[in-house]
């Protein structure tokens, strides 16, 4: 999968989206989100003189003990052994909604601190490219023309790939002072190899769509064979996502598996709108009509 756009040299905001189809077993997390452009002004406030990557540390937990690295360090940390720095409390009369998350990626649930933050789990583990989710990886402490500052990021996402350092704020939500921690999670993510994104929404339909096709993420016993006839029919054309079901041998049933193909993308769907029986769908490029396996 190709990552979101390391936003520390995206300090404008990025072209409109083309007018071509998106199918959703080719669609990656660039493709979903909306990503939020930090300034040249925010980077501007932070003080990198040489040998920054020195001074600015970063607080990882392993356990009960908190372990400090310099950013220049960070490519030293075990990360899969680490442990959100800061709990996830629930306490009534709390503004913010937390809770766990199952990923299929993993097969464990994550902790979350809002429905923004939830919905970039499920929308991670729909890519099929994530390979673990660290919530609150690590505290940073950073100098800026004002003094040091603290910022702790949302989310690391191991990726096929490049690892995606992500922060999760709706756009009304972000002032100057979020930007300046922004840009310093940008700066150390560049630092570090990895990708930087600010999250603050998500395309039309994509979170419609994600959350319907999680529906069918987990195990799916098959006796009938029905997926098989599924992949085979919608090998024969692209079609409607009501007629694609009834050309199975148990429609009713065949439904939970088509919806089960699509989260794990051996169908893909046009994502016009939310999914209903005129939604268009096809099997997934390269993929051949096979019976499925799990």
């Amino acid at each position: 999968m190709a990552s979101l756009t390391l936003l520390h040299d995206a300090v404008s905001p990025p072209a409109s989206r083309p007018a071509a189809s998106l199918w959703s077993d080719r669609s990656e997390l660039t493709d979903l989100a909306h990503t939020h452009p930090i300034s040249a002004q925010a980077f501007a406030q932070l003080v990198k003189p040489p040998g920054w990557g020195s001074k600015w540390t970063t607080g990882w937990r392993f356990g009960r003990r908190l372990v400090g690295f310099c950013v220049k360090d960070m490519h030293e940390v075990d990360i899969l052994s680490s442990v959100p720095v800061r709990r996830f409390t629930w306490r009534t009369g709390q503004w913010h909604r937390p809770g766990l998350e199952y990923l299929v990626s993993t097969g464990r649930h994550h902790g979350f601190e809002s429905f923004e933050e939830e919905l970039l789990l499920l929308s991670a583990d729909f890519s099929g490219c994530l390979l673990e989710a660290l919530a609150q990886p690590f505290r940073m402490h950073f100098d800026t023309v004002q003094g040091r500052v603290e910022h702790t990021p949302d989310f690391l996402l191991l990726m096929r790939g490049v690892p995606l350092l992500i922060d999760v704020r709706p756009a009304h939500r972000i002032a100057f002072e979020d930007e300046i921690k922004f840009a310093a999670s940008a700066e150390a993510a560049l630092a570090a190899g990895w990708n930087y994104a600010v999250v603050t929404g998500w395309r039309e339909h994509a979170v419609s769509l994600v959350d319907s096709f999680s529906a069918g993420r987990r195990t799916l016993s098959d006796p009938l064979e029905l997926q098989s006839q599924l992949l085979s029919a919608a090998a024969q054309r692209a079609q409607p996502f009501g007629e694609l079901v009834e050309r199975c041998a148990l429609p009713a049933v065949g439904r939970a598996h088509a919806v089960h193909l699509l989260w794990h993308r051996r169908l893909g769907l046009e994502m016009t709108g939310p999914l209903r029986d005129a939604s268009i769908v096809r099997l997934a490029p390269a993929r051949r009509p096979v019976a499925a396996s799990w």
